[in-house]
């Protein structure tokens, strides 16, 4: 387990699959190139990971195949996410024991608990564990909204650590961070407003489109760190219509599509997700030449 701090543009890596089943050495080559290409942690077996439809044995494993390669480089910071609180206890527990070194925990989705339902939820991971648990707010797929209030109140607990912020609004940044402090960690859960959240004070980013693009998004996050806004901007310029063009269907569909491009794995997905469409896929590599990440070529050429 590495020591390094957790903060940065990490990935939430997809899933790779081959013939229904779980790509290993697809995986194993992705985590590495990730970690070439300057990306600084890596986060598997979150929803961009398919782990709705992974098995308990997949996800244990995908987990453990992660670790393995990374091999202390970056922090692997494992989902351990469910709306079954004794579930998302297990995988916490079994992420601890791998040698994950945090885990990211998703507030309750279709139950829709109330705040000190939720409140309970976290906990209980909380007194499982001894890692740094993450929270991962995100209202617009699990219809629950964690208020600051009781995230405050959660942080108060030995292990919480700090969100994903996936609520859209970069106001709640700010509210978190008055309300808890810079050391609470606070990433942001939307690419699209990564740089604006980095202002606010986040940390970094959770990311979909490092899958695709690594290099540039962790040189976007180097540039703020050094205080060279402008050069942040240029490169956020240049992934805007990455941004946009990934998340056209679900995010994890456009990643595999962009990554199948690249030849680095198929862009098989499981039911109920499918490949996107073709008029989206062109789409998605017209913004990939845009990010300098093919050339118009390649992506002509792969129609």
């Amino acid at each position: 387990m590495t020591k390094a701090p957790l903060k940065g543009w990490m990935t939430a890596l997809v899933t790779p699959f081959r013939d229904g089943k779980v790509d290993e050495a697809a995986f194993r080559k992705l985590v590495d190139w990730q970690i070439t290409e300057g990306i600084h942690g890596l986060v598997p077996v979150g929803t961009t990971g398919e782990s709705p439809t992974l098995s308990h044995d997949e996800h244990r494993k995908v987990v453990e195949i992660c670790i393995a390669e990374a091999k202390g480089r970056v922090p692997v910071i494992a989902g351990a996410g469910s709306n079954n609180t004794a579930e998302a206890v297990e995988l916490a527990r079994h992420a601890e024991k791998a040698g994950a070194s945090a885990v990211l925990v998703v507030t309750p989705y279709y139950n829709k608990p109330n705040q000190e339902g939720m409140y309970r939820h976290f906990k209980a991971v909380n007194d499982a564990i001894g890692l740094p648990i993450i929270i991962y707010n995100i209202p617009p797929r699990s219809v629950v909204d964690l208020s600051v209030e009781t995230m405050t109140r959660l942080f108060e607990l030995k292990n919480i650590a700090g969100v994903k912020d996936a609520t859209g609004n970069v106001g709640r940044i700010s509210m978190q961070r008055a309300a808890m402090g810079p050391d609470f960690i606070q990433f942001s859960g939307d690419d699209i407003t990564a740089l604006s959240c980095l202002a606010a004070g986040a940390h970094g980013c959770i990311s979909v489109v490092s899958n695709i693009a690594p290099k540039p998004c962790s040189q976007l996050q180097e540039a703020w760190d050094r205080g060279d806004a402008k050069q942040a901007l240029a490169i956020q310029d240049r992934l805007t219509p990455l941004h946009l063009a990934t998340f056209l269907e679900a995010g994890v569909t456009g990643a595999k599509h962009g990554l199948s491009v690249l030849g680095r794995m198929t862009e098989d997905v499981r039911l109920p997700l499918v490949p996107m469409v073709e008029t989206n896929k062109a789409k998605l590599r017209e913004a990939m030449v845009h990010a300098g990440l093919i050339a118009a070529a390649a992506s002509r050429a792969a129609e």
